[in-house]
């Protein structure tokens, strides 16, 4: 029997699945497959490629029974693959870089406005009823402008919320590698150099009134921003976090915002996603989305088609043209 081209695990935007079809037979799952169905399609022989998601985990079990070729992953990130076990098991991984940076600066910024000026909790009065007219202490926030960026982490997201701060009139603080610390010149820091302040992570999270984290998940980072970070921040501190859930640890972040030891936090992304820390919803000193980084219509539809055209790639044994392990295709 011929595998199938592709199993496709949720159907990607177009014009996505047109180039998969064009391109090859193509399976869809008619739901989500558990990590059970996933590794026994993956372990069938009836599939060369899988076009994933971030909700999909390819662990090393799984990849070690695997008779795929390629999994092509619906994101830029690829913490829901181990890329060492799929390299040992010469499967080529691919994904989706470059596409969002904008749109998720977009969305950091939002959160930072939505959280200082109660932009939720003053919908939600409104559309309550409450609304008796302009009263000079009612729904009270937070400044932005003049206030301090603190930007864990220094690529290509967190510059172009640098921007976008920069343009209210903030003052913006990295650093670049958090918890760690590395040189970064003049020539690397380019339109930034003398607008914005390099300082060591202990700094970034002591005097930042809002610290917005662009790090990648791993074992590192991996609660980068835990119980003692929360507590070393400004009490009228405001978190974001649009880079990956597990780099807060969220049961510490509920304490915190509870206790008053920060003022407040905006999310996109959590630590057990789609499920929330017990307490967090509840809480009136958040906003939280539903990982809506890239959720623009172009720039899903980008993101699809560079999905789309790695998995054809991967099914006729060429390089991906976004590779994350290139080295798997020598193997």
């Amino acid at each position: 029997m011929t595998p199938t081209d592709f199993l496709v695990t949720t159907p990607l935007p177009d014009p996505g699945m047109r180039l998969l079809e064009t391109a090859g037979t193509v399976t869809v799952a008619a739901t989500r497959p558990s990590r059970d169905e996933l590794a026994d399609a993956c372990a069938s022989g009836a599939y060369r490629v899988v076009v994933a998601q971030l909700q999909d985990e390819f662990d090393a079990d799984l990849l070690d029974r695997a008779r795929i070729t390629g999994i092509s992953n619906f994101a830029v990130g690829y913490n829901n693959i181990d890329i060492a076990a799929a390299t040992a098991n010469s499967i080529v991984v691919g994904n989706t870089p470059g596409v969002l940076t904008d749109a998720t600066a977009d969305l950091a910024f939002l959160l930072v406005l939505a959280v200082a000026r109660r932009c939720v909790e003053a919908d939600a009065f409104v559309r309550a009823g409450k609304f008796r007219g302009w009263e000079p202490e009612l729904l009270l926030g937070h400044d932005v402008s003049g206030a301090t960026l603190g930007l864990a982490g220094f690529g290509r997201i967190a510059r172009a919320t640098a921007r976008r701060a920069l343009a209210f009139g903030m003052t913006v603080a990295f650093c670049p590698r958090p918890p760690g610390d590395r040189a970064v010149s003049a020539e690397e820091l380019g339109e930034f150099a003398g607008r914005v302040r390099h300082v060591s992570w202990p700094e970034l999270v002591e005097t930042s009134d809002y610290l917005s984290v662009h790090v990648p998940l791993n074992a590192e980072t991996r609660h980068l921003v835990d119980g003692s970070v929360l507590r070393s921040m400004k009490r009228s501190a405001i978190l974001i976090n649009t880079a990956r859930g597990p780099i807060v640890d969220e049961s510490a972040l509920v304490t915190a915002l509870r206790d008053g030891t920060i003022a407040g936090a905006g999310l996109d992304v959590y630590e057990d996603e789609p499920r929330l820390a017990p307490g967090l919803a509840e809480l009136p000193n958040t906003v939280l989305l539903p990982h809506l980084g890239s959720a623009t219509v172009p720039v899903r539809a980008e993101m699809a088609r560079r999905c789309a055209e790695n998995a054809v790639a991967i099914a006729r044994g060429e390089r991906p043209p976004y590779p994350v392990n290139p080295e798997a295709l020598a193997r």
